[in-house]
Order: structure tokens, then C-alpha cells, then sequence
């Protein structure tokens, strides 16, 4: 099923134009990925920074039900000098959820994947600290497929949201180019995250892969103007480098399934099933597996 590249139903005729052209949509698929015009306005920009201050600050406006296994969340007792990661935000905080629950980036979303519905995947705020020499300020090569191995869609991407400029000097995404379209050396157990692998390891399996492709690795730092999105394949490798600037690196990653996704069962090498946070969250089907359709931590964001 693919995505009315034509489609704009529901936007104004200002969001239609910020829309990724055909041509952009053929360049996402060569190189995967895209850097958007500019979808949030400057009043939105200050809202998420005002909103994510009111986060750190008071902490989140509910609960989730359980605690999930692999759960990132940052809390004061981890101290302020650490990279913070807060995962469900759209779900925990109702003023940074309403805001990127925008339905402009779901559209977008859709014309690069060619899909029909786009919905929230997963939601992370990010805070980069201005300590360049804080090792978990450099987060390392690394595909967000490897971590989504019990989805059943390959067309899963990526938003990243910046709160402002990020350049390099504030330790932006970086892409390898056209990565995405690599077969991968078989045998990795790919479900580790990469907090839980060591740097040089990655470093290798990056070059790794790129020799059995063929390819060289070609990094490309995104500049990305506030208010602009980057968005990235599923199986494009980046990373991103230390803040050197004097003020915290500040976004959201937002993960984005297709309407076709489902679950599905995986298991590692050594023949253990892989869990996913949500498994233990969301709602159940009619078969009793999670049901990654659940609209109270995967609503929808774009129809066709």
C-alpha cells in the first residue's frame, strides 16, 4: 500500500507546501533520509523548551502503569551533567504530547515512507549537556531497527526535532549515506542497545557492514535550523558527537510506525524472546499479543 503523494487532506494550504516534494521522497529512498522545511513555528519551538523545563522540573503528568525492562528515563537523582533520555513523553506530559502529536509531521512521515496512516511509534527528550568530555554525550553508531526486531514494517522512520539551530558544534544527528540499503553481516545479536555496547565494537560493525557492501561510510552531519525536522530510515546508521557548544543540546526523537505494522515474535540467537517496552503497556488483540495499534501510547498522527 502506498501513499497519495497528492494527498493533503486536513492541512492548510501553507502545511501542504512544506510537504517533501517527489523528488525528495526518490532522495530519501536513495540516501535515507530527509531534512524537512520548516514545520513547527517559532512559538512551538518556544513551547517545547518551555514545556521540557516544566518536565524536568515537576516531572510528568502521569504514570505509566508499569515500569517497562529497557525504560530510559532521566531523573534529577542521576545528576544534571549526564545526556538525559526521557522515553513515552507524548504519553507522560500532556503539553510536549499535544505538540508533537502535530499532524504535519505524520504527513510528511507518510510521503516518505509511502504509507497510508503514520502513527507515534515512541517518543524520547533529549537534553546534550555543553560537556564535551561526558562520555554518554557521544552516542554511537547505531540503526533504530536493531532495537524494533519484534515490528513487523520495514518502513519505520525517524523524527528528529531539534529546539533550536543544531550544527555540529552542538553534537547534531549525523547520517552514513544511503546506509539504510545495506544487506547486513548475518550473526550480530542486534537486539543489544548500544548503551549496552561498547563504542570501538560499533565503530567496527559499522565498518564491518560497509565492507560487505561494498560501500564506503560517508557521514553527513545534518544541519537542521529550529523549528526544521530531520527524518531518518529505520535502518539508517547515524550517531552523534559531544556538545561542544555552551548551552545543552536540546530535542525529541520521534519514533514513527507505519499503519501497517504489527507484532511479531522474535528471538535472540540463543533462542530468548525479544521484549519490547510497549509488550507490557499497550492493550492486547483478539490473539492476545501487544497491540502496536493501541491508541493510547500509538495514536495516530496522519490518515490518507
Amino acid at each position: 500500500m502506498t501513499a497519495d503523494l497528492t494527498d493533503t487532506h486536513g492541512l492548510s494550504d501553507v502545511e501542504a507546501a512544506l510537504l517533501p516534494t517527489d523528488a525528495e521522497v526518490a532522495e530519501y529512498a536513495r540516501r535515507g533520509w530527509y531534512l524537512s522545511r520548516k514545520l513547527f513555528t517559532d512559538d512551538e519551538v518556544a513551547a517545547l523548551i518551555d514545556a521540557s523545563e516544566r518536565f524536568y522540573a515537576h516531572g510528568a503528568d502521569r504514570e505509566l502503569p508499569v515500569r517497562p525492562p529497557n525504560l530510559a528515563y532521566w531523573t534529577p537523582e542521576d545528576g544534571p551533567d549526564v545526556q538525559r533520555h526521557n522515553d513515552y513523553v507524548h504519553h507522560l506530559h500532556d503539553e510536549l504530547g499535544s505538540i508533537l502529536r502535530k499532524p504535519l509531521i505524520g504527513a510528511v512521515a507518510a510521503r516518505l515512507a509511502g504509507a497510508q496512516e503514520i502513527r507515534i511509534w515512541q517518543s524520547t527528550l533529549i537534553l546534550k549537556p555543553p560537556r564535551p568530555h561526558e562520555p554518554s554525550n557521544l552516542v554511537p553508531w547505531h540503526l533504530d531497527r536493531h532495537y524494533w526486531q519484534t515490528c513487523t514494517s520495514e518502513r519505520m522512520l525517524t523524527a528528529f526535532i531539534p529546539f533550536h539551530d543544531c550544527a555540529v558544534v552542538n553534537g547534531t544527528i549525523t547520517m552514513v549515506d544511503g546506509s539504510h540499503r545495506w544487506a547486513e553481516v548475518p550473526g550480530d545479536d542486534s537486539t543489544r542497545h548500544f548503551a549496552a555496547r561498547d563504542k570501538a565494537e560499533l565503530e567496527a560493525l559499522l565498518a564491518a557492514n560497509a565492507a560487505h557492501n561494498g560501500a564506503e561510510v560517508s557521514r553527513v552531519p545534518v544541519l537542521i535550523p529550529a523549528g526544521h525536522v530531520s527524518f531518518h530510515h529505520c535502518r539508517t546508521y547515524h550517531g552523534s558527537g559531544p556538545n561542544l557548544a555552551a548551552s545543552p543540546r536540546r530535542a525529541v526523537s520521534l519514533h514513527l510506525q507505519d499503519g501497517d505494522n504489527r507484532w511479531r515474535q522474535y528471538h535472540r540467537p540463543d533462542g530468548s524472546p525479544v521484549v519490547y517496552n510497549h509488550d507490557v503497556l499497550v492493550r492486547r488483540d483478539a490473539a492476545g499479543n501487544p497491540d502496536y495499534t493501541d491508541p493510547e501510547f500509538c495514536p495516530v498522527l496522519w490518515r490518507a
